[in-house]
């Protein structure tokens, strides 16, 4: 493949009580998209952040074009060609696309020729396959247009490296693929290309090689047509991992959850939830797919009692539970497993026994806790969750993200409940913290619970669900068997089209 675009050569960085990167090496060729794999933790971040300019390491070496540099800071990085676009993008939305390129452009001065920008925008965008308004304000564009400014913008700045984290996490099926064509003719134009990705198909289909980190540490890089999903899952986590969901029968439960056409305001006071009709039966897992934004949280919340409804009736298990309190749902049995574990789910200071006593204290008879029982219960759960913690009495804030998922789970699942809303459960999860979420779900449908699983991964929804009904702009825009319907057609409703009443199940 020629002389390497970028060398990344034993670099060690440290915090207080952590080593981020241990000796980790990454080199990237000119002309190839190259994925960065690994677990929560294991150094992703820390060595595009050293590569970005936003670290300095402890040790090690950066090279580029065979050139020994120093990256003191993201400027120094930007001038060498380096260029990210973040998760969460880095856009100011009340200005253009074309103003939010020219704020970090070094040779605009105090004035800039707008018409030749936006002109200079339009040259990219052709280029590279694509359409965006430079004179567009960026809330007015998609997520997935929001993407491509900022990809434009980080071009346009000279990126000749281009890393990407996690780009397709909130974006449809078909915008995926689209970006990744969009990538692979900037590859074919010499461009390197770095994505960190927790979707291993989507690497698999788009990569030339892939990179796995574990602890800090670089376990190897692979040719991706040489590899397979099962042996970077062992890379990633040191072990094998269950990666296929067995098949089960079909349910046969009575409804646990009916909502008849429930509607719900936003936070904004704009209608969310637009008369939206769901069942969930005992022993069933509903998905919920839809692009981020698209009412799936105000559909959680109005379930859980949080939200209140503005129309449409709301029954748990044939009693109607239209109006009633979170209190009065939670002793229905309704457990609530929300997307922000920390604040909403549970409280950051705590240590983990107040934390199970937040959802446990009423129950007690008496006016005072038993604290050597809660301890014991506490405990108990942990150890029979793999709960990995330092002390019970830490803060719960000190946690991994997989650790405080597992928590959460362990919470509401010991409350035996009858319905669990579990809203995005695995974001930002690696495969093993993802492997016991998923088996921690699967044996509670077996236990006949009934389960509302909302999540961006379709193939997490595909494998895992029921059934699964799509979401779009509050609006139910149809309910698919996975085991019939194809991530295409999803992806199409998720993007607005309406299904077809003859293919409804």
């Amino acid at each position: 493949m020629g002389t390497p675009l970028v060398v990344m050569r034993d670099i060690t960085k440290s915090f207080p009580g952590v080593r981020a990167n241990d000796q980790a090496n990454l080199v990237i060729h000119k002309g190839e998209i190259h994925a960065l794999l690994g677990e929560n933790g294991a150094g992703k971040s820390t060595l595009m952040s050293i590569l970005t300019g936003l670290y300095r390491p402890d040790s090690g070496e950066i090279r580029i074009n065979d050139q020994a540099v120093e990256l003191h800071s993201p400027k120094a990085a930007v001038e060498r060609g380096i260029g990210m676009v973040h998760q969460h993008f880095k856009l100011v939305k009340t200005f253009t696309v074309a103003e939010n390129i020219i704020l970090g452009l070094q040779t605009s001065g105090e004035y800039y020729h707008l018409p030749l920008i936006h002109n200079q925008i339009r040259e990219f965008c052709q280029e590279y396959g694509f359409r965006i308004d430079p004179a567009a304000k960026v809330w007015q564009l998609s997520i997935g247009e929001q993407q491509r400014a900022e990809i434009i913008k980080v071009l346009f700045w000279g990126a000749e490296i281009l890393i990407l984290d996690e780009p397709t996490a909130v974006l449809t099926p078909q915008e995926a693929t689209e970006l990744y064509k969009m990538l692979r003719l900037m590859a074919d134009r010499g461009k390197a290309i770095i994505v960190i990705s927790h979707k291993l198909n989507e690497v698999l289909e788009n990569t030339d090689r892939i990179t796995v980190l574990r602890g800090g540490k670089s376990i190897g890089t692979v040719i991706t047509k040489h590899t397979t999903e099962q042996e970077l899952t062992t890379m990633m986590v040191g072990r094998s991992v269950l990666l296929d969901v067995p098949v089960k029968e079909q349910y046969h439960g009575d409804n646990i959850l009916t909502l008849k056409q429930v509607s719900c305001l936003g936070n904004r006071g704009q209608l969310a939830i637009k008369q939206v009709s769901l069942e969930i039966a005992g022993g069933e897992i509903l998905g919920i797919a839809g692009v981020a934004g698209n009412g799936q949280s105000e559909l959680a919340e109005l379930i859980a009692g949080i939200r209140s409804l503005e129309g449409g009736e709301k029954y748990i298990d044939g009693t109607n539970h239209t109006d009633s309190s979170v209190r009065t749902l939670i002793k229905a049995g309704v457990s609530y497993v929300p997307e922000d574990r920390l604040g909403t789910g549970l409280v950051p200071g705590l240590n983990a026994v107040d934390n199970f006593l937040l959802k446990s204290y009423q129950q007690s008879s008496s006016w005072f806790i038993n604290w050597r029982q809660a301890v014991e219960s506490t405990q108990a759960m942990i150890a029979k969750f793999d709960v990995k913690m330092a002390s019970l009495l830490n803060p719960v804030k000190m946690l991994s993200g997989g650790n405080l998922q597992k928590l959460l789970l362990a919470r509401e699942i010991s409350a035996d409940p009858r319905l669990i809303i579990a809203v995005y459960p695995m974001r930002g999860l690696d495969v093993g913290a993802m492997e016991t979420v998923r088996k921690l779900l699967l044996a509670q449908r077996a236990a006949g619970k009934g389960i509302l699983l909302i999540s961006e991964e379709l193939d997490e929804l595909f494998a895992l669900s029921d059934r699964i009904a799509v979401l779009h702009e509050g609006e139910v825009m149809g309910i698919v068997d996975p085991q019939a319907a194809t991530i295409e057609a999803v992806g199409m409703m998720m993007a607005g089209k309406r299904m077809l009443k003859q293919d409804a199940v």
